[in-house]
């Protein structure tokens, strides 16, 4: 037994090269050695190379469609006026995901930013009062540097043109905040202004704070509103802000920051407290999903929750590092959101312009459709089939209307119709194709998964400020021998058999019953020695093997193979993984009994 952890992987007598050369991994884990694949069939780094560029392929051909079938119908039925949203240009849809932040003042959004991004950045200013009087644009650049707002917005390669509309008070109140940063290079970062409590102040600010947020939450990938657990108070202006964001409730993620200056029972009354303002605020059916905790670098106040703040910032965390995996799929449902509105403006516009009179009493007419506009809505949408949810907000149309001449609108067009049906019937669907699906091989979904620029979010996240050590104890290189509990004999191995193991296409973090069997009966192994190595392997019985797991599978395979050993009775402690030694410790109790 004793050979068995020492002599862990591959035999020290062969060198790393000649270990690898001679190991299961590359003999007949692959099945590389016993069927030689045609020359006609791509390698995976073939496939990989065609679908690295994915989300830059999905962007060009939204801009096709945009330009060639959406935007006309835009410009001929108003829909800038209408919807206050300007015609989309390329570099929008080029933009990498944006992360718009929201919160009263001091709830903590500029020390997220500074702990997400785990440096300052140029124009930072963090205190008690309100002290971010401006949006600030954070980007990735070579050096640190801030540009001013009338700048930002005629960037040619930044996707911030449309804010000219809110004028020089509003411009001179942005400002775009530049540095290298690993965070930046996948997505940008937008904090802004402390919303306050008055009247005063919100008219004080020299423009329309929430058609701003509306602007930028229209643009943002994912939207986080922060809340400070001692003051859940919503003011009137953060409602405002929170009505503007209707119809972007799918990108909304809540925010209890501070929770750690509270004890448990405090926060359990507290949490309570903002799910019922947030119920009376935001008019959803479905509760938002907030995320508890402390959210920047200092240790916490309080430990009684430091596990549960530590899961939920990882769960954040988690949802920050994907955007850039569901650039591509953002991109599609806004353009379908839009292409929706767009086309019951058209049936709107074109009934209006439709029920004038020729000649006599068009301004009676006028007034009447306007009077009884959601009569109007309610024969349209029974006319032609459409959804309550496409239509603008009654109240906001009426008033574009009343300042709008019907004569001056245009009829109704049935062949940009049809081309915005073709649009949502196959132009979109061909799209869904280029994105991961369950008809995926292994090899097509990493391949889909692979944009090497922008895959995920590198977020810097440890474990000292909930009061525990980080992984390696200061030592990347893993834990010495005489450390029992930690120490792992295949470590090594492990780092090596990675590769090998994502090949595979675990789902889940693992390989399905049907792809293990196939990986260990490719060894050449007999039935009744990998029924052995099996019940050996799967330590936690589920039938699956997770990464360690197959890690032990093939430790025992090679050496079964390569060094003629015999197949334990039990598996040494040094072999088994640290996080699954408790099973096997209860296991061995429970037989005891």
């Amino acid at each position: 037994m004793a050979e068995w952890a020492k002599e862990p992987a591959w035999s020290s007598s062969a060198s790393p090269r000649e270990g690898r050369a001679t190991s299961v991994r590359s003999m007949s884990v692959r099945g590389e050695s016993t069927k030689k694949m045609p020359t006609s069939a791509k390698t995976t780094d073939a496939v990989m190379d065609e679908a690295a560029d994915r989300t830059a392929v999905i962007s060009n051909k939204l801009k096709a469609i945009y330009k060639k079938s959406i935007e006309p119908v835009e410009k001929r039925y108003r829909y800038d006026y209408f919807f206050e949203s300007p015609y989309l240009t390329d570099v929008e849809f080029d933009a990498k995901p944006m992360v718009l932040l929201v919160g009263q003042y001091s709830v903590g959004k500029t020390s997220f930013i500074r702990y997400v991004l785990g440096s300052d950045f140029p124009g930072q200013r963090i205190g008690p009062e309100p002290t971010t009087d401006r949006f600030t644009v954070l980007l990735n650049g070579p050096e640190e540097r801030t540009i001013p707002g009338n700048a930002l917005s005629v960037h040619p390669d930044l996707p911030f043109r449309g804010l000219e509309r809110f004028g020089v008070s509003f411009l001179s109140r942005l400002e775009g905040s530049q540095l290298p940063s690993s965070v930046l290079r996948s997505v940008t970062l937008i904090d802004t202004p402390g919303i306050l409590s008055g009247e005063k102040q919100r008219v004080n600010r020299g423009y329309d704070f929430t058609r701003v947020v509306a602007w930028f939450a229209e643009k943002a990938d994912l939207i986080i509103l922060l809340f400070d657990a001692h003051k859940l108070d919503i003011s009137d202006e953060l409602k405002g802000a929170i009505d503007v964001l209707k119809g972007h409730e799918d990108k909304i993620r809540c925010i209890l920051n501070k929770a750690d200056q509270i004890d448990r029972q405090q926060l359990m009354r507290v949490y309570g407290a903002l799910l019922w303002s947030l119920g009376k605020t935001m008019s959803s059916p479905e509760v938002a999903r907030v995320y508890v905790g402390s959210f920047w670098s200092q240790p916490l106040v309080n430990l009684d929750n430091a596990d549960l703040f530590e899961m939920e910032e990882k769960d954040l965390m988690k949802d920050l590092a994907i955007l850039p995996r569901q650039s591509a799929v953002r991109k599609i449902n806004e353009l379908v959101k839009r292409l929706r509105k767009v086309k019951t403006l058209a049936y709107i516009i074109g009934y209006l312009k439709a029920q004038m009179p020729a000649v006599m009493g068009k301004e009676k007419k006028q007034k009447k459709l306007i009077a009884d506009l959601p009569n109007v809505f309610r024969t349209i949408m029974k006319k032609y089939d459409l959804s309550a949810g496409d239509f603008p907000d009654i109240n906001q149309f009426s008033a574009k209307l009343n300042e709008s001449k019907f004569t001056e609108f245009n009829t109704l067009k049935d062949s940009q119709i049809a081309e915005l049906d073709k649009v949502l019937n196959e132009d979109i669907p061909s799209l869904m194709e280029l994105l991961p699906s369950e008809k995926d091989t292994p090899e097509s979904l990493r391949a889909k998964y692979s944009d090497p620029s922008r895959q995920e979010v590198a977020i810097p996240i440890g474990t000292a400020k909930f009061g525990k050590k980080e992984k390696y104890d200061a030592n990347p290189f893993g834990f010495a021998e005489d450390d029992e509990d930690h120490y792992w004999a295949l470590q090594e191995s492990s780092e090596r058999l990675r590769s090998a193991f994502e090949e595979l296409g675990p789902q889940g973090g693992f390989l399905p019953t049907a792809i293990a069997r196939d990986v260990l009966v490719k060894t050449g192994l007999d039935r009744e020695q990998l029924r052995q190595i099996w019940n050996l392997s799967d330590i936690d019985r589920d039938g699956l093997f997770d990464f360690d797991e197959y890690v032990v599978a093939m430790f025992l395979c090679d050496a079964v193979m390569q060094k003629g050993r015999p197949i334990p009775q039990e598996l040494p402690t040094a072999v088994v993984p640290p996080r699954k030694r408790e099973i096997l410790k209860s296991r061995a109790v429970g037989n005891n009994f």
